[in-house]
């Protein structure tokens, strides 16, 4: 399967922890992806500075759904099921 031209769903609901060019900190759930373009693509694509976690995730029925605003349903109901529970001091 081929990612939706123009979805950027993966690039915005999930949180990244590990750096990204031009987010030393990762970004949190939700946040959109400093590397995305205006159309939605992903600007380091390909480049070995890409995070390993970006890589790794491939398109797939179940998780791009028949539209943006679906796979970003998918990818947040995701992030908050694997998200570890807050602690509090």
């Amino acid at each position: 399967m081929q990612c939706r031209s123009g979805c950027g769903a993966c690039c915005i609901a999930p949180s990244i922890s590990s750096p990204i060019p031009g987010m030393p900190e990762g970004k949190p759930a939700g946040m959109r992806c400093i590397q995305l373009d205006e159309q939605n693509r992903c600007k380091i694509f390909g480049l070995p500075s890409r995070p390993a976690v970006c890589s790794s995730l491939m398109p797939e029925a179940a998780m791009c759904g028949d539209s943006q605003q679906q796979a970003m349903a998918w990818l947040t109901t995701l992030e908050h099921s694997t998200c570890p529970p807050a602690t509090s001091i």
